[in-house]
């Protein structure tokens, strides 16, 4: 089974919907009740996991951990009014472009706005 757009869309709508459940009976509306803050220490938290996984080699926590970073990104975008569709569209923007010629222009955009 791989994991597909339509995916990344269907469990962003799970999110939405229990975003505004009771905390006491979803997960994800517990986050949300907790604030922005605690989201992105749970997405923190994933991305060190991702990475203590990784340095083990273990490739089955290697996947759990980043479905975990996976989904509570989900939960960041939806905490920001976005969907997968944005990241997508910003990872298609970026096809066929150099990885260094990507990172340039990227850093170019942060200077310019420093200019401001």
């Amino acid at each position: 089974m791989s994991m597909s757009p339509d995916t990344l869309a269907r469990l962003a709508a799970v999110i939405a919907s229990r975003r505004t459940g009771d905390p006491d009976k979803s997960y994800v509306a517990r986050l949300f009740s907790k604030g922005t803050d605690a989201i992105l220490k749970k997405v923190g938290e994933e991305a060190t996991e991702v990475v203590m996984a990784a340095k083990d080699g273990d490739r089955a926590r290697i996947v759990a951990e980043v479905a975990d970073l996976w989904f509570h990104t989900l939960v960041t975008l939806a905490a920001f009014e976005l969907e997968p569709a944005d990241v997508l569209a910003e990872l298609e923007r970026r096809e066929g472009l150099s990885g260094l010629e990507e990172f340039a222009a990227r850093r170019g955009q942060r200077r310019e706005g420093d200019d401001t």
